[in-house]
Parts: C-alpha cells; sequence; structure tokens
C-alpha cells in the first residue's frame, strides 16, 4: 500500500471537510495510518484521540447480524423461521411469509419507523414520542407495530431500520437475555472489545466524544443529547474506539465468532442495492469487475457518522468514525485512492 504517510493530500481533505474523528488503517498486521482530529467535548476544548470512542449508528447492525447466525448455528432458529412463529400476535397487520431472512436482507417490507428513503430528519421523531423514553426494544413498537406493509417480502431491497428493531426482539425471546447483554456476552467480550458498549447517552463514559451538530449558516452549534434515542439497539447505537471495529473485523473474518461456514453466509451478497453494490447480513458489499473490492459497515446519525471497511485482496481494514455529521466518506474515498 502506497498510503503510508500522513501526507499533504489526506491533510487537505482532512482540513476542507472539518473532520473530528480517528482514522485508523491497518495492513493485515502492520498499523499504517492512525491519526486522531478535533474536538471530542468542544466546551471543554478536550481533543479526540485515538483511544475515544464514538457512536457508530446504523454501523452497529452487524452486531445484530452476527448474533442472529450464532443463534442459527446453534438450532435456536433458521434464516427461514417466520417472524410471526417467534412473535406470535404482535403485529396484526403485517405479512405470514415474513422470515429472518428478510429482515436481515432488508427486503421483509415491513414498515418502518423511519423510513430513510423518504425523510432526513431523525429528530423529528421525538416531538411526539420523548427520546428519553426508548430505553428498550420493545418502547420502539408503537411506532410501527400498527402500520401496513410497504411490499411484498422479498420483493426489493428498501432499507429498513424497524426490521433490525424486530431481530433485536428476536434475539432478546430466543436467549431471554437483554439484546444489549448479549452483545457484550457473546460479541464484545469474545472479540477483546474491551471499551464499546450501548452506553445511555445520560451516563456516558470516559474518553467518549459528543456528538456535534453544526449550523453552516451561522457557525453555531449544539450536541445532539436531545437527537438520539438515550440507549442504542439493535438497529444501531453502540459506542465503540477504532480499535475495537479492528478487532471485531479480525474476529469476524477469522471465524472466531461462528464457524466458517455462517461466516459465509453472513458475507454473501443476498440483495442487490445498487449497481454494484449488494447487502449480506447486516453490511454491505461492493464489487469492482465482478469481483469483491470490500465488505463495509456505515452509519449517520444527527451528530454521528461513520464508515469501516475490510478490503479482502489486500488485507486491509479501515475505521473511520466521527463526532460530526459528516466527514467519514470523504476520508474513505481519498484513502481508497491509493489501494
Amino acid at each position: 500500500m502506497l498510503f503510508r504517510d500522513y501526507d499533504k493530500r489526506l491533510r487537505s481533505v482532512i482540513k476542507n471537510v472539518g473532520f473530528s474523528g480517528v482514522v485508523l488503517v491497518k495492513e493485515k498486521e502492520e498499523l499504517i495510518l492512525q491519526l486522531a482530529e478535533g474536538d471530542a467535548d468542544r466546551a471543554n476544548k478536550t481533543q479526540n484521540n485515538p483511544g475515544t470512542r464514538f457512536g457508530i449508528a446504523s454501523g452497529c447492525k452487524i452486531f445484530t447480524a452476527v448474533s442472529i447466525c450464532q443463534l442459527a448455528e446453534n438450532g435456536f432458529i433458521s434464516f427461514e423461521t417466520r417472524l410471526n412463529d417467534v412473535l406470535k400476535d404482535v403485529f396484526p397487520l403485517f405479512d405470514e411469509t415474513i422470515t429472518i431472512h428478510h429482515l436481515l436482507t432488508h427486503t421483509s417490507g415491513v414498515p418502518d419507523y423511519f423510513d430513510e428513503s423518504i425523510m432526513d430528519d431523525f429528530e423529528e421523531l421525538w416531538k411526539e414520542r420523548p427520546m428519553y423514553l426508548l430505553n428498550h426494544l420493545r418502547d420502539f413498537l408503537p411506532m410501527f407495530q400498527n402500520k401496513k406493509m410497504m411490499f411484498k417480502p422479498g420483493e426489493k431491497f428498501h432499507y429498513n431500520n424497524a426490521g433490525y428493531i424486530l431481530l433485536g426482539l428476536i434475539i432478546e425471546k430466543k436467549t431471554g437475555l437483554s439484546f444489549q447483554d448479549y452483545i457484550h456476552s457473546q460479541i464484545f467480550e469474545p472479540c477483546g472489545m474491551k471499551d464499546s458498549g450501548f452506553f445511555r447517552f445520560d451516563n456516558l463514559p470516559e474518553n467518549t466524544a459528543i456528538g456535534y451538530i453544526d449550523n453552516e449558516e451561522d457557525g453555531t452549534w449544539r450536541t445532539n443529547i436531545y437527537s438520539l434515542p438515550i440507549r442504542g439497539g439493535s438497529d444501531g447505537g453502540a459506542y465503540v474506539t477504532a480499535q475495537d471495529i479492528i478487532l471485531f473485523w479480525e474476529a469476524l473474518c477469522n471465524d472466531k465468532l461462528m464457524s466458517g461456514e455462517y461466516t459465509e453466509k453472513l458475507m454473501s451478497p443476498h440483495a442487490k442495492a445498487d449497481e454494484n453494490e449488494y447487502y449480506g447480513y447486516g453490511l454491505w458489499i461492493k464489487k469492482k469487475n465482478e469481483a469483491i473490492f470490500k465488505y463495509h459497515l456505515m452509519g449517520y446519525d444527527p451528530g454521528v457518522s461513520f464508515h469501516s471497511a475490510y478490503y479482502p485482496e489486500s488485507g486491509i481494514t479501515l475505521v473511520v468514525p466521527s463526532n460530526k455529521s459528516y466527514g467519514p466518506f470523504t476520508v474513505m474515498k481519498e484513502i481508497e485512492k491509493d489501494f
């Protein structure tokens, strides 16, 4: 890889985009780029550092998908298990043929509580239902459980947050644990992700970046404390360090979280999202010339943006979390020019 130094090109991109966060690039066993920019706490002028925790929004859907694969491998469910067979009499207007596979691949057609194709302001959701009431996955149900289906299961790909709430509820039903406790014991601990967790907004641990929403018109800013659910869940909202995500990719790709058969299932293209963009179970897959160029995770919330990717041909892993609503995508694309 040519991009071994924090050179002028990346400096220029970081400055122009006003990047605030961490960039970590590892090539096989060698750490080749690590930097931190911006403030974790603007009011107190506390800078981000390589060990800062960041929210990753939907980037943690992969944890939900891995959990479902673990349950499938251990015989608790199958990918063809129907939603209605696990969560009975909860969704009166949902199609009875919805399967776990449909939910994992965003092809279920269930109504979403936040449909990103037609809504662009996540904060609007909390005007009718205060964000501080969303302590558990079940607290999301009134926002979508009595709505009509968007389309028939399997008909098409349509990114869906509610589908991953349902997967989290299935995990809780089958294990008897809270979703967050299951992720901690079955993913974070085995991976050695000691700094990651589903922390409450009103009880964040030390060295956690505060999310910021900038007003470009007048240069003012505010935190995202009133913009997100008080605690993250199965569709998004974990806090991680960049190094912990590296550890997660290494555990996943070396079959330490489940057998090779189920890892392959998770990392196979199941639904076509765009011309060269596919979705596996909980992660995106981009192809170039019919070959897989990268597996990648991403997440966006007010005051949160995140990209991470594993490039199988080179063995490179990239992690770019930020405590602003933008930046990681631009940084990632600049780094990819050297691949």
